[in-house]
């Protein structure tokens, strides 16, 4: 499912939804202007490799970039797909959660569901030596917020049914819960290793639940068109 569009109108210009947005891109255009070898070393160097992260924190590691890829790694992806998927539901979702949280905090969230996320992946896959890379932790928190805030709002949603394109309006309830048991279930059935960091997704979606029920609210709040 591919989501277009929601009914919800922002009170405001969602200037760190857009700065966020800049920035990965800004990064992915530093990422292709590399060669093979030297974005690789970027990968190895600011991508999040579990158990790297893990023998950093018990003293093995005295490089910087060891402790901070926790944070690094958001803003780097793997290619073109890779990166509008994540900056077009960073958009389509996160102009309605800066609405109610305001941009610092706004800010503030992503970098703590991201961070959660990130640690998700490495408590349920902590001897990896794949580097994972991609802002859909902090994005999964996002949506995970915007089920809680909003969840009779409405997503038009395009669905492939066989060989056609269909339309659907769809309340968000239903299309964040479909998604979200479809992490669960690829969670499930990846193998330690996996290049898809499915548990990233899960666990920054939960954090995303709870922590905007302790954020304080802006009351700037989004309104249906």
């Amino acid at each position: 499912m591919i989501p277009l569009r929601d009914n919800l109108r922002s009170h405001s210009l969602p200037l760190m939804t857009l700065s966020l947005i800049m920035a990965n891109f800004y990064v992915f255009y530093r990422e292709i202007s590399l060669s093979d070898r030297a974005l690789m070393s970027m990968i190895r160097q600011y991508g999040l490799t579990p158990i790297a992260f893990i023998e950093a924190l018990n003293g093995g590691s005295t490089v910087l970039s060891d402790y901070t890829s926790i944070f690094s790694n958001l803003f780097l992806h793997g290619g073109w797909m890779h990166i509008i998927g994540n900056m077009w539901y960073l958009w389509l979702f996160g102009d309605n959660v800066e609405d109610w949280l305001g941009r610092i905090q706004f800010l503030a969230f992503f970098l703590l569901t991201g961070f959660i996320a990130n640690l998700s992946h490495i408590l349920l896959d902590p001897f990896s030596t794949v580097p994972v890379i991609g802002a859909s932790g902090a994005v999964s928190g996002i949506l995970g917020a915007y089920l809680i805030l909003y969840p009779t709002a409405k997503i038009k949603t395009l669905v492939p049914i066989f060989i056609f394109l269909q339309i659907f309006e769809v309340p968000a309830m239903l299309f964040l819960g479909l998604w979200f048991f479809l992490q669960l279930q690829s969670g499930a059935f990846a193998a330690a290793g996996s290049n898809i960091a499915w548990w990233a997704h899960i666990g920054g979606f939960l954090a995303g639940m709870i922590l905007i029920k302790i954020f304080p609210c802006r009351c700037k709040r989004s309104y249906y068109r």
